[in-house]
This record gives structure tokens, C-alpha cells and sequence, in this order.
């Protein structure tokens, strides 16, 4: 007898279970064994030095810091938002082992303004931070929008239900404070530790604030139909923060991760006023060298004939304004 459906039954759900719309290379656990067997990752630096900046003066538009990997303060007409924040020394179920950060985050935790809306795209632990989580809900108590499933995470890091919102791609959900949310698919994954292999959903969310319009790619690999269907269906987004980071291997990370090139055409297939690049350079989670990144974007954008302020990669604490 089949489980009972937890979750409507949709293109990328079967009840209880996510998947991708396409069907994606089964990687399991034999090939995350071949390639810890067989890699060669780079060496990265052990401490990047990084001097916290101060949250800018906002304006107009979207104001938008990267903070570290996913991490970026976005300052809105509408109030503030984090986008899987991070704050931890290090991405792991545990505090003493895992992917330790190579800088510090590019806004101290103490100087953040205030917080009204969380984005959490997915569970992987480079993007949902229990202990950052739990201190976020004690300091500003802000509403949290996220992906199906993963309200219990919250929950597990002291938030109460009001204050949590899960959605399915392409709900909506208007925050208290004004901004609206909207969540959109992903070519990715889900997984923790004594959790059911893609039981939670992934995704990205498109945010309405003011008239200005921001996408929050989430981790993703590429699909070419994808992009253009959210642009389609929500419009192109003032400001898109796309992922360059953490590709390599390509015959393992393909499925999971964009490379720069691919991430080029996401910024293309969004039709992206503004990029920013995104999932790189704080921790080392795959085989290409900390600086492989933003090389191989701006080999990208020359080779496709795309200004290269038209998609950035900025360092962290520096601030980009939406047009």
C-alpha cells in the first residue's frame, strides 16, 4: 500500500517525495564514494581576510550585501530580508568537523539591521544553519517564508508556526511588513542527517517589493527551459543572485550545481537587469580552486558578449542597488 500524500501531488512531487521535473543522473552514495576517492581539490587559503562593512544607507529600489555564499542582506522599501543566512564557522551536522569558512562574514552578525523576512531556499547545511536560524528568532523575530518541509527545521531552531510560511513553487505569500515572496523551482536536491533523502522541497524565491523585483536562484543545476519559464510566468527581475560556485566535478556536480558558463545563461534566460554571484568562495564544499569562480564568470561574459557589469561578483560587505 502506497504512504499516504503528505504534499499535493505534482510534476515534482509524488506525495511524500521531491524530485526533478526532468529526470536527473542517479547520484548516490557509490558516486559521492568515487569521487572522494578519486578528486584532487584545490588548496585554498585558510584565512581570507575580510573586514566586516557597516549595512549602506537605503534608498530606492533593492538594496542588495553580500554577506557570505548564499547569504545576502537585501534593504527594501518594504523592510529587510536575509537569504539563507549563515553565520556558523562552520557548514555541517556537527560544530567541530565540516567545510570551515575561509572569511568572516562580510556584515557582523550584531550589525545587521533590522530583520523582517528570512528566505530559506532548501536543508542543506550550507544554506539552513540551525544555530544562525535560532539566533535570528531571538534577536528580531522576523517571519520566515521556505520551500515544503521545512518548516519542522525552524521549528527545531525556536521558531514558532506563526511565524513560518512553506510553499510550493509558484505560491505566493505576501510578509506582514509588505514584501511579497514567490516560490520557484530549482534543479537541486535534499538532505540531512537522519532525514529522508529528498523529503523536503528545494527552490528560489522571486520577491515584489516597492516595484522593484529581486530572484533568489537557490542552489540549482541548469535546465533550459527553467529559467525562462520564471520569467514567463513573474517577469525579469531588477536583480537575480545566481550561483557560480561549487561545480567541479562536472560529471558529479552537473546535476546539482551550475558552473559560470551555465550560470551566464541563467542570468540571460532570467533576463536579469543585475546579476550577483553567489555560493562561492566561504567554504570549500567541491574540487575547483577558491578564485576558479569569478575567472571562469568573466571568461563567460567575455566569450558571450555580455558586459560584465551587468553581472558582478562582489566582494564580501560590498553592496549593489537594483536599478
Amino acid at each position: 500500500m502506497a504512504a499516504p500524500a503528505i504534499y499535493p501531488v505534482s510534476d515534482h512531487c509524488d506525495g511524500a517525495r521531491f524530485f526533478n521535473p526532468r529526470p536527473q543522473p542517479d547520484l548516490g552514495r557509490h558516486a559521492i564514494l568515487r569521487w572522494k576517492l578519486t578528486s584532487r581539490p584545490a588548496r585554498w587559503p585558510g584565512n581570507v581576510p575580510v573586514l566586516p562593512a557597516k549595512p549602506p544607507a537605503h534608498t530606492s529600489g533593492i538594496t542588495a550585501t553580500w554577506i557570505n555564499h548564499s547569504t545576502f542582506l537585501l534593504q527594501t522599501t518594504h523592510g529587510n530580508i536575509l537569504t539563507d543566512p549563515v553565520y556558523s564557522a562552520r557548514t555541517s551536522p556537527v560544530s567541530w568537523a565540516g567545510p570551515r569558512r575561509a572569511h568572516a562574514p562580510g556584515i557582523a552578525f550584531a550589525d545587521l539591521p533590522r530583520i523582517d523576512l528570512v528566505l530559506l531556499s532548501h536543508d542543506h547545511y550550507d544554506h539552513c544553519d540551525l544555530p544562525t536560524l535560532s539566533r535570528i528568532c531571538k534577536t528580531h523575530a522576523p517571519f520566515a517564508i521556505t520551500s515544503l518541509g521545512n518548516g519542522a527545521l525552524l521549528k527545531a531552531a525556536g521558531w514558532p508556526s506563526g511565524k513560518i510560511t512553506e510553499l510550493d513553487w509558484w505560491e505566493s505569500r505576501l510578509a506582514p511588513s509588505g514584501l511579497r515572496a514567490t516560490a520557484t523551482p530549482a534543479i537541486h536536491w535534499s538532505n540531512r542527517l537522519h532525514s529522508p533523502r529528498n523529503g523536503r522541497l528545494w527552490g528560489g524565491f522571486f520577491v515584489e517589493a516597492g516595484g522593484s523585483t529581486a530572484q533568489f536562484i537557490g542552489d540549482t543545476g541548469y535546465d533550459d527551459t527553467m529559467f525562462t519559464s520564471i520569467r514567463a510566468r513573474l517577469g525579469a527581475p531588477d536583480l537575480a543572485m545566481i550561483p557560480i560556485g561549487a561545480y567541479e566535478p562536472r560529471w558529479f556536480m552537473a546535476a546539482h550545481h551550475c558552473n559560470p558558463e551555465e550560470a551566464v545563461r541563467i542570468h540571460h534566460d532570467l533576463g536579469a537587469r543585475l546579476s550577483l554571484a553567489m555560493h562561492w568562495g566561504t567554504f570549500q564544499l567541491t574540487d575547483e580552486a577558491r578564485e576558479a569562480p569569478p575567472q571562469a564568470l568573466a571568461a563567460a561574459l567575455a566569450l558571450s558578449n555580455t558586459p560584465a557589469d551587468t553581472f558582478r561578483v562582489l566582494a564580501p560587505g560590498e553592496s549593489a542597488r537594483s536599478a
